[in-house]
């Protein structure tokens, strides 16, 4: 059983993790594909943009914005259509938009009583600002792609946030939804993590790309996190 008071820092991916980006990227995606009359299934759209996102983000660095509207353009390329510049403009900036799942801002408020909180995210730093409003928490770290000049599963990513926060890798757990971007490089460098597996109970990986790892704890949630940690 993992121990979680062996740990001085917790790092968290937040898209998918803290903040609920599937609702987010299908409520942004939806009234585009109508628009340009494509019938397509909330989880078959998901899935595209997980394939589509990951191409564009393994590729020379370019910030989050340029990836989203990359990702919108290979729906277009994909379904047949092809998007206004209002629409990319709007796609690009969606990430403002995406809710904080229900559970986030008290359990990171409750586990920052404990721990020191960092964040490790796909993401600008301007983009970012809009979801760390959304948590009602002040992380102590916070490291973007664009700060890393890379994505994960980059293991730059990670080893960034290392020198940044300066203690032993064995002092921190990593806490991330996504097997692909996530667990799969924190195990390689040997990172202690929890799966939050949000899609608990749903068929397929969602938005994030096929990947198999074996995290040390799982829980459904962050609440759940915080309870097993004592501080809920």
């Amino acid at each position: 059983m993992l121990k979680l008071d062996h740990f001085e820092v917790l790092t968290f991916d937040c898209y998918g993790t803290l903040i609920d980006w599937e609702t987010g990227i299908w409520e942004a995606l939806r009234p585009m594909l109508a628009a340009h009359q494509v019938v397509l299934q909330p989880e078959q759209a998901l899935e595209l943009y997980g394939a589509l996102e990951s191409t564009a983000e393994a590729g020379e660095y370019q910030e989050y914005k340029t990836i989203l509207r990359r990702v919108l353009e290979g729906f277009g390329a994909r379904l047949g259509f092809t998007p206004s510049t209002a629409e990319l403009d709007s796609f690009s900036a969606c990430v403002k938009n995406w809710p904080a799942f229900p559970d986030s801002p008290g359990a990171l408020q409750a586990l920052h009583r404990k721990y020191k909180l960092a964040i490790i995210s796909n993401v600008d730093d301007d983009l970012f600002t809009f979801s760390e409003k959304k948590l009602q928490v002040k992380f102590d770290w916070v490291i973007t792609a664009r700060q890393a000049r890379s994505y994960k599963p980059s293991l730059n990513n990670f080893r960034v946030a290392f020198e940044r926060i300066g203690i032993p890798p064995g002092q921190i757990l990593h806490v991330a939804q996504s097997l692909f971007h996530d667990i799969v490089p924190a195990k390689q460098l040997g990172l202690s993590c929890v799966w939050i597996n949000r899609r608990y109970g749903k068929a397929g990986f969602g938005a994030t790309p096929p990947a198999q790892a074996q995290p040390d704890l799982e829980t459904p949630d962050l609440q759940s996190l915080a309870r097993l940690a004592g501080l809920s």
